[in-house]
């Protein structure tokens, strides 16, 4: 068993893409529509290609939209992406016009910031001691 697919409740799709391979980097994986004005959009780590893929879900269902607010104003990310330098990646997001509710801070054997993805998620960077 292995986790290959992580989905992310999004407000606007092509929003989300745009934030998460434009500004984030990723790369698109697939994306193509799945009825209506839905699409399936997957991004993809250009460091593992062949990794975990994100989904871009809309969060079309009243009940995911609820429980994407919800989270969002307990200040809860969604989902933690790992990098290797901390600092580096906060400084090149803030300059990309990232909006940081959380700097880089020590927690545990981690260090963490938390960002808003622009689309109705908190998402957390880590980085392992």
């Amino acid at each position: 068993m292995r986790i290959k697919l992580n989905s992310i409740l999004v407000d606007d799709q092509a929003k989300a893409l745009a934030f998460y391979t434009d500004v984030l980097g990723f790369q698109k994986q697939m994306d193509f529509p799945v009825g209506g004005e839905y699409r399936w959009i997957t991004v993809v780590s250009p460091q593992e290609p062949g990794g975990c893929a994100i989904a871009l879900e809309p969060n079309a269902n009243p009940a995911a939209k609820t429980y994407q607010e919800a989270m969002f104003a307990q200040g809860i990310p969604l989902t933690a992406l790992e990098v290797d330098d901390l600092a580096a990646e906060y400084e090149r997001l803030k300059a990309r016009g990232v909006v940081f509710t959380q700097e880089p801070t020590a927690a545990g054997p981690v260090r963490i910031a938390v960002f808003s993805d622009t689309c109705g998620n908190l998402i957390q960077l880590y980085q392992p001691a």
